[in-house]
């Protein structure tokens, strides 16, 4: 069925992962460039790290040859580029030309702003330990890290398992849609199982968060280098990227990696019909996509354009459509639940020692606990009666 909007075809496997293991490593020509990230952890215990960033060889952009390069390099230059700025007692308002510049062309090849976002902080950050198990928790690794460590490890590779899971339910989302659309109850019942099942194991996965990721150290050794340079009280002006022209030498602010940036709930928010207030906390949710991937955004928007299913739910009177319609929503909200939870006893609730770290903003730059809580009660509002 023809939509207002061209969708990309999602991986029932992969969902928003990307189809191929993300690379692991550039080529050659970047090994000094990969040495230095790789050394990140070693590297944050000496007092001269921004130096040996400053001292690296020219990028070598021209050598990049596709795309799974491109997203290695993104990643390569978001977590430098945030070592730099977080890495030592006072946050660098400037980043120097040798990496600003490729940061920046890189990014804009890739749609996408020059910091570090959940597509580079997950969806092409891992590896699997046997390439025949699936893309689960046990058989997952970071290609890159910050401090390193198990807390670190696990807090991402849970995002990168719930997205695994959320793929069954994402791929029958327009199928979803089709069915509504030709009024057939029976194939909108099949789809709607599919998108509950996933929702279900979504849950299990963050569900495991507290067995290998503690609060404490999740607050003071992981999230002090995901936050970004807008609405940020230790760098008010944001950041400026040296030798950009684009940028015209004035300095830019951007958000920092968030879940936010995971186009998994505004895609069921889409086909489930739940709508959000219009308040600032939905501009802010719409801002997010701009940090998405572009077809990430797309999809969303491709679900966006059709409307949704709840109309035709409400019409059918059918009491078991209706049952699997809530059963959706409920797993949604209790995945926006659990993740209210989890923001109060990993972030709120911990004592705030450093001013790069505050705890009443999120790392995107928001009064997190309320925007939280204001989704997870617009979703319950969505229950047929």
């Amino acid at each position: 069925m023809s939509t207002l909007i061209a969708a990309p075809k999602l991986d029932s496997e992969r969902g928003f992962l990307p189809l191929e293991d993300p690379l692991t490593r550039l080529p050659q020509p970047f090994d000094e460039w990969e040495n230095v990230a790789m050394g990140l952890p070693k590297l944050f215990a000496s007092d001269h790290l921004r130096h040996i960033i400053e001292d690296l060889p020219p990028f070598p952009i021209e050598t990049i040859g596709d795309d799974r390069e491109r997203e290695r390099a993104m990643a390569l230059l978001s977590y430098l580029g945030h070592a730099y700025v977080w890495g030592e007692d006072k946050p660098a308002q400037v980043l120097p030309k040798r990496l600003a510049v490729p940061w920046q062309s890189v990014a804009e090849s890739l749609g996408r702003p020059p910091v570090l976002s959940y597509s580079s902080y997950a969806l092409h950050n891992f590896f699997r330990f046997d390439p025949n198990r699936d893309v689960e928790c046990g058989n997952l690794g970071l290609i890159q890290n910050f401090l390193g460590g198990i807390d670190e490890e696990w807090f991402i590779l849970i995002h990168v398992e719930i997205e695994r899971r959320a793929a069954p339910g994402l791929a029958a989302l327009h199928a979803c849609l089709d069915a509504a659309d030709d009024g057939d109850a029976d194939r909108l019942e099949a789809g709607l199982a599919d998108v509950e099942a996933s929702t279900g194991l979504m849950y299990a996965s963050l569900r495991r968060m507290p067995e290998r990721c503690d609060p404490y150290i999740y607050y003071h050794r992981v999230r002090p280098y995901i936050h970004g340079w807008k609405n940020h009280p230790d760098l008010p002006n944001g950041v400026t990227y040296e030798g950009v022209e684009a940028y015209g030498g004035g300095p830019q602010q951007f958000r920092g990696e968030t879940g936010a940036q995971s186009a998994i709930v505004p895609s069921l928010d889409a086909m489930l019909g739940v709508s959000h207030k219009e308040d600032i906390l939905r501009t802010y949710l719409m801002e997010m996509r701009t940090y998405m991937p572009p077809d990430h955004r797309v999809f969303i928007e491709s679900l966006e354009a059709r409307g949704s299913v709840r109309p035709f739910v409400q019409r059918s009177g059918r009491a078991s459509l209706s049952a699997l319609y809530n059963a959706c929503i409920e797993g949604l909200e209790q995945f926006r639940s659990l993740h209210l939870e989890y923001a109060a006893a990993y972030i709120f609730r911990q004592a705030q020692t450093d001013d790069k770290n505050p705890h009443a903003v999120g790392t995107g730059g928001t009064p997190f606990m309320d925007y939280l809580r204001k989704h997870r009660d617009e979703t319950a509002e969505h229950q047929l009666g």
